[in-house]
């Protein structure tokens, strides 16, 4: 589409923005600065050799100021300037009030809703597979090969544990959903990733932004609505598993030989004696909310030491940030599928929370503070790789972060600030990060 004349866009743009520079942009053979109503007190600009923070492939950019509220405004010049294929950026720059234009707009199309329903039933598969690991008690075959079969052929009594954590999830993703169309964002079903043979069968869900929000308000509302909606469904998960979870002593497990049948691991045990495997038992991890919650359901902290080799609170410090020692001989609460889910709940929602990129935690960080979150990222990469010595699945977030974790849905509206209410939650939101907290998500002995 032939872009009409400045004059034309200008007069468009002057309907909500007083005009007091207009540049042309690195689209353009050449940059010139002109100035029109310049602001009391302010004089006129001189061009600029740069462009600072601009967006790439603008065609025209406008100084000045807003007539009108940045919402009210924002919705009136995108709707002028969709006929002519033009999409308004609202921009903070050198403390100025900025427009730029840039060319082409943004058209969702339809999803193709069969995949994420083909997703959804792979994943409720695995997830089933893992629920029935923890929950079928009867005879094992000795090969690998037939412990498969014989969970797949029980598939059904894992259903505790996948109707418990695919709640959770599916809260957290519709929460998202339902918030990002109702703020008109353009929003995909939620895409679940299966995990086949692994402790919890999936690596969660996600849903796709097919268009950047609107605003800074809009981006946050979409943030908090997965974390919150799913807190609100694994919270009540995790109480009734720990209720229906009893209290036992942690040991190592172990095994007796057996002749003429494979063994768990290798060994020196003679026929008839018992042997460990290192590794093959595991503690899950815990955080603030997870333990209040275990000392609500249970009547005390767990897991307890067999005796504190120092004092209670540095002993908990220690263990919640490291893991270690592991209390063996200690009591704990033995989880149940149900308790396993709603764990694994309070997890997901710690993890999606870590204030980087794409994460619902880097999209909160951005809203509230723009650009300058790239000062966060440094610390929250090196504090991963700390952790990593006490826990090494760390490293791998570490990598992820670094690729992925320095990219963010940036609002084409970002003149519009968040509002108190909005700064309130976050604050909640901060209190939530710091109550899920998993320092060590797992132990293994």
């Amino acid at each position: 589409m032939t872009l009409p004349e400045t004059d034309i866009i200008t007069s468009i743009i002057a309907r909500v923005f007083r005009v007091e520079e207009v540049t042309l942009g690195d689209l353009q053979p050449r940059a010139v600065t002109t100035t029109t109503s310049p602001r009391a007190g302010t004089g006129t600009a001189s061009p600029r050799t740069g462009i600072g923070s601009a967006p790439q492939g603008y065609f025209l950019r406008y100084r000045g100021e807003l007539t009108c509220g940045s919402i009210e405004a924002y919705e009136q010049l995108a709707a002028a300037l969709l006929p002519y294929d033009i999409t308004p950026l609202f921009r903070i720059e050198d403390g100025r009030q900025t427009i730029f234009l840039i060319r082409g707009t943004i058209h969702p199309g339809p999803g193709r809703v069969w995949i994420n329903i083909l997703l959804f039933v792979l994943t409720l598969l695995s997830v089933l597979f893992a629920g029935t690991m923890y929950s079928y008690h009867g005879p094992m075959p000795d090969d690998t090969l037939g412990q498969i079969w014989t969970l797949v052929t029980h598939l059904w009594v894992g259903w505790p544990f996948a109707v418990s954590l695919l709640s959770i999830l599916l809260a957290h993703e519709f929460g998202h959903y339902f918030v990002g169309r109702r703020r008109g964002a353009a929003v995909s079903l939620p895409y679940f990733i299966p995990l086949p043979i692994s402790i919890l069968g999936t690596m969660g869900a996600f849903i796709q932004l097919k268009q950047l929000p609107k605003n800074k308000r809009a981006l946050f509302d979409l943030a908090i609505a997965g974390p919150l909606a799913g807190l609100v469904v694994a919270v009540p998960v995790l109480i009734l598993g720990l209720a229906l979870s009893p209290v036992e002593t942690t040991r190592d497990t172990y095994y007796t030989k057996i002749a003429n049948t494979a063994d768990v691991c290798p060994n020196s045990a003679n026929i008839g004696e018992p042997y460990s495997c290192p590794n093959d038992d595991l503690l899950e991890g815990n955080s603030l909310l997870y333990l209040g919650l275990k000392y609500i359901v249970k009547g005390q902290l767990l897991p307890s030491p067999l005796r504190y080799d120092v004092s209670p609170l540095l002993y908990w410090i220690r263990y919640l940030f490291t893991g270690h020692p592991i209390p063996v001989g200690g009591q704990d609460v033995m989880l149940g599928p149900v308790a396993w889910a709603g764990w694994a709940g309070l997890l997901v929602t710690f993890l999606n929370l870590i204030p980087a990129g794409q994460l619902d935690g880097g999209h909160v960080l951005y809203a509230l503070f723009g650009k300058r979150v790239g000062k966060v990222f440094p610390v929250i990469l090196v504090t991963t790789l700390l952790l990593g010595f006490f826990w090494s699945g760390w490293w791998f977030w570490a990598f992820i972060i670094f690729f992925l974790g320095r990219t963010h849905a940036e609002p084409l509206d970002q003149i519009t600030p968040l509002d108190n209410r909005r700064k309130l939650l976050a604050v909640l939101m901060l209190v939530v990060f710091l109550l899920v907290l998993t320092p060590i998500p797992y132990v293994t002995f």
